[in-house]
């Protein structure tokens, strides 16, 4: 499914860019990544280190589509946006990361420690080659 798809079935919607809202949202991703880190790692922690990574990395993602002003209301939406923008490369990657929370969240999958390890890692990986998007 292309970006527009998501567009055409109102998961995203087109507004106005909200670059205040972007730009909270920037600093809060980047907090949430400090955060995140912050916590200690171990097996009673690493679902939860995980799916902090991912929303850490969620939140860049929507602020990125709030200076264009695209409104996402599906995850999903994001790994297309990624393409459409030319991220195809980090597409993939946030796709995984994505997939990987779902699992948590919504089927109760729990990771290790070193599938959480390799999460922050990639998430960080994928905050650093996006900032340049966010103004």
């Amino acid at each position: 499914m292309a970006f527009d798809e998501f567009l055409k079935n109102g998961k995203v919607i087109k507004k106005s860019p909200d670059l205040q809202k972007a730009k909270a949202l920037a600093a809060m991703s980047a907090e949430a990544m400090r955060a995140t880190k912050a916590l200690p790692l171990n097996g009673a922690t690493a679902s939860i280190i995980t799916s902090a990574a991912y929303s850490s990395l969620r939140q860049l993602l929507e602020a990125m589509c709030l200076q264009k002003g695209y409104h996402v209301y599906s995850h999903e939406a994001f790994t297309h946006y990624l393409k459409m923008i030319g991220e195809g490369g980090a597409a993939g990657r946030f796709d995984i990361l994505r997939k990987r929370r779902n699992g948590i969240e919504y089927y109760g999958k729990a990771v290790d420690a070193a599938t959480a390890r390799e999460s922050v890692r990639e998430a960080e990986r994928l905050r650093k080659l996006l900032k340049k998007h966010v103004r």
